[in-house]
């Protein structure tokens, strides 16, 4: 795994020798950012990932007529901190493979306008940035949809969210262990996330029946994969993530007879209605140290009552909720990885450990909630949970006539709104990767 070094200087001279009246055009002195010099490897390690000919974002960034092109969008997402995507709040943890810009590479891209969009010379075209990546070492399984899907998207809901089960192969034969996992998009063009579940062979039938209600392959869901169970999350997969192996002589336990399933969301607001066909990948080991968990976390009254009342017109509503989490393993565990997932309505979040002692440990911050931009980040040092210790998850919702989705073209009205699996409805969960100790 590579370490990040620091960025090129903010202000790069590009001269060549001579001047005066018989100075030619290879002589002219051009002072400032250029795009060679200093600004393509900051675009080529943070951007280009997704923001490329095949890439879900809406045009590339290749090239240096691209950027020029769509140079003061950039500039304004960048200053913003809106692009590139990276949720957690860098004040509450450090993680893995963080994909931000720090100050000096954002501050790069706003002289880099002021400056006159410089292009540099090619040949002097700056190494590449180290950016620290994680991949996953070996591929043992593979699983793909088992038929080409096409979005089923309208004009004004450019959006499609379809849940695919794939079962493992005949060679998951005994009890075995995922220690390493990635989604390949097939088609990155629509494909906008992808977020794997495990069903065990005793919950199974009820996502099946899910599947067999509705034609073609496949069934709508969103936020989750449906069903009462509440399947466990094996990985996900958004534009620029490669997948990774798990921690180190940990993995998630799988059963014969169990499944995959594949909650795709797709987008074709860019490139329009194109099949596509995703597949999972997995590293697979017989035996491990530690067998993992990916926990849930959230107030169980939340998901039998209407105690997560979000009442409608209420600019910001909040609800968390904090317990000793040890019950899960019967003593102390762990964590590697977390996590946070609302719905539409969220605006921001956290999760933390309030240690028996009053001092509190944040393990992820999202300030600005994106429901398009979630996942899981890999801590950078794990933690341990001890008895006494309090897991809590906190969220705020916007539920004002002013943050209400469209519907077929319209603003919807605010509505009291309950934890529920639907588009209009809301959730507050961590998610853990953990271990017992």
């Amino acid at each position: 795994m590579k370490s990040s070094r620091s960025l090129l200087p903010c202000l790069v001279l590009v001269a060549a020798c001579g001047g005066g009246d018989d100075a030619t055009g290879d002589d002219v002195v051009s002072e400032g950012v250029t795009y060679y010099e200093a600004l393509k490897p900051v675009v080529d390690a943070k951007c280009v990932s997704c923001h490329t000919a095949d890439g879900i974002a809406p045009f590339a960034l290749d090239t240096f007529a691209d950027l020029v092109e769509h140079a003061a969008e950039v500039e304004l997402n960048v200053a913003q901190g809106v692009m590139p995507p990276w949720p957690p709040d860098p004040e509450c943890n450090d993680y893995f493979a963080e994909r931000s810009l720090d100050d000096d590479q954002k501050a790069l891209f706003t002289a880099w306008v002021e400056d006159g969009r410089l292009e540099g010379n090619a040949a002097n075209e700056a190494e590449p940035i180290d950016v620290e990546t994680s991949a996953m070492s070996r591929v043992d399984v593979s699983m793909e949809m088992s038929a080409t899907y096409t979005p089923q998207t309208t004009a004004d809901n450019p959006d499609d969210y379809r849940c695919f089960i794939i079962p493992f192969p005949d060679s998951i034969d005994t009890t075995k262990y995922i220690t390493g996992f990635r989604a390949v998009p097939g088609n990155p063009k629509v494909v906008h996330h992808v977020i794997a579940f495990y069903a065990s062979p005793g919950n199974l039938a009820e996502y099946q029946a899910l599947d067999d209600a509705e034609p073609g392959d496949g069934y709508t869901c969103f936020g989750a994969a449906g069903g009462a169970s509440q399947p466990v999350m094996l990985g996900g997969w958004a534009p620029g993530s490669l997948g990774s192996d798990f921690p180190p002589d940990t993995g998630l336990r799988i059963e014969p007879g169990s499944a995959v399933i594949m909650q795709v969301h797709y987008n074709v607001l860019t490139a329009g209605v194109e099949p596509d066909q995703t597949r999972v990948e997995m590293k697979i080991d017989d035996a491990v140290d530690k067998v993992a968990i990916v926990q849930p976390w959230a107030n169980p009254s939340w998901l039998n009552s209407d105690a997560m009342h979000i009442p409608a017109g209420e600019e910001d509503v909040m609800h968390e909720f904090a317990f000793d989490a040890t019950f899960l393993t019967g003593g102390a565990f762990t964590i590697y990885a977390a996590g946070m997932h609302q719905h539409t309505l969220g605006t921001q979040n956290k999760a933390t450990i309030e240690r028996a002692d009053g001092s509190s440990e944040c393990l992820v911050q999202i300030d600005d909630w994106n429901f398009h931009w979630q996942g899981s980040y890999g801590l950078r040092e794990p933690t341990v949970f001890n008895p006494g210790d309090a897991l809590k998850v906190e969220c705020h919702w916007d539920n004002s006539p002013e943050n209400q989705p469209m519907v077929n073209g319209e603003q919807r009205p605010p509505a009291d709104v309950y934890w529920g699996e639907g588009t209009t409805d809301e959730m507050c969960v961590g998610f853990f990767y953990l271990t017992e100790n």
